[in-house]
């Protein structure tokens, strides 16, 4: 008995040594070897924070700014032009907020116009005297200057005679053409789709190419026929850069008011210088036609002898509403008073503007040029 128990013993001891022997070696392989232990997942590595990829300078980065443009004309107490006046001594202001003036010229700019013409039974006495004006009006043009002969009656006769053009042969062909119909007056429709293609003509330039834009209109001043409301009216003009200049005969209006109302030929002076003065226009109210040649050429004359002014507002907001503008510029040597005059103020872009009104079916549209 107590020589089995030796045995199991030793063989005990035999085993034990065995199975330390195994370890041993297989702890030593995996140090050599790195093959017996199974891989550890690696833990990813953090990922390196993005490097900004420098911008070349040859690059522009361009922001979308709505630039405002002014045409601006100053003039003295007794509405004499002064073009003279440094841009330092010009501010700009909208919504009574000063702006910084980004652009400023005073040099001589080409201009497009339209030349609109009511031609309804009111105007038979001065037609004659009207084309020898249109004449001379377009015989100043400069060589870039560009011209369309619009005449109109009522709401269904507003057609361009002449498209844009700077030929100035063919303008004065399209003038001796013109000739009186009867007609209830459509004002109002006249310039507002005036507007609209002097408009559209610009927009189909390149930027550099654009020009100052303006109408010269020539009328009774008494609206009888429009589909459009002089509201519909000043809103377009202060979506656009458009100046009127209006050559009013009033002479034939009724001067006699009711109790309370204004008399045929106040309102109708009102309404012709309220539209004047929304575009930064001018009006002018000749006693006879015999004035006409000498309007001619100081419209020539204010169509070309303006600064322009242009600013990025500080509201940037396209909200589709209107912001008021004021030009204000300093007195000069002796304290000399200098008016500046433009347009009123603006309507700004809008994003989300709904379609504007049509007009109606029976409304001679322009056609495009």
């Amino acid at each position: 008995m107590k020589s089995l128990r030796s045995a199991a013993f030793l063989a005990a001891i035999v085993a034990i040594v065995a199975l330390v022997s195994e370890i041993s070696g297989s702890v030593d392989a995996a140090g050599k070897t790195g093959d017996a232990l199974p891989t550890p997942t690696p833990t990813p590595a953090a990922k390196p924070a993005p490097t900004a990829t420098p911008i070349p300078e040859d690059d522009v980065i361009r922001v979308e700014a709505e630039l405002v443009n002014l045409n601006v004309r100053v003039v003295d107490r007794n509405n004499r032009t002064i073009n003279d006046v440094p841009e330092k001594d010009f501010k700009i202001y909208e919504d009574g907020v000063l702006q910084t003036i980004d652009f400023f010229s005073r040099s001589e700019v080409p201009t497009n116009y339209a030349l609109v013409i009511d031609n309804s039974g009111s105007l038979r006495a001065q037609l004659d005297k009207v084309i020898e004006a249109g004449k001379i009006l377009v015989d100043m043009n400069k060589p870039e200057d560009e011209t369309e002969i619009v005449r109109f009656i009522g709401r269904d006769k507003i057609t361009i005679e002449q498209p844009f053009t700077a030929n100035k042969q063919d303008l004065s062909d399209s003038l001796e053409n013109l000739f009186i119909e009867g007609g209830q007056t459509a004002i109002i429709d006249a310039v507002y789709l005036a507007v609209e293609n002097v408009d559209k003509y610009e927009q189909s330039k390149k930027i550099d190419e654009r020009r100052r834009r303006a109408i010269v209109l020539v009328t009774d001043g008494e609206d009888r026929d429009s589909y459009y409301n002089e509201k519909q009216l000043l809103d377009l003009l202060r979506e656009s850069e458009v100046q009127i200049y209006v050559v009013g005969f009033l002479g034939d209006l009724s001067k006699e008011g009711g109790f309370i109302g204004k008399s045929p030929q106040e309102k109708a002076r009102a309404f012709l210088q309220r539209m004047a003065d929304e575009s930064g226009g001018k009006t002018y109210f000749p006693a006879d036609a015999s004035e006409l040649p000498n309007i001619a050429k100081q419209i020539s004359g204010e169509l070309r002898t303006q600064y322009s002014i242009g600013y990025i507002p500080t509201n940037d907001r396209k909200d589709g509403k209107f912001r008021s503008i004021k030009v204000v510029v300093a007195d000069g040597p002796n304290g000399q008073k200098r008016i500046p005059v433009t347009r009123a103020g603006r309507t700004a872009d809008n994003s989300d503007a709904p379609p504007r009104l049509a007009a109606p079916a029976n409304t001679t549209k322009l056609p495009k040029n």
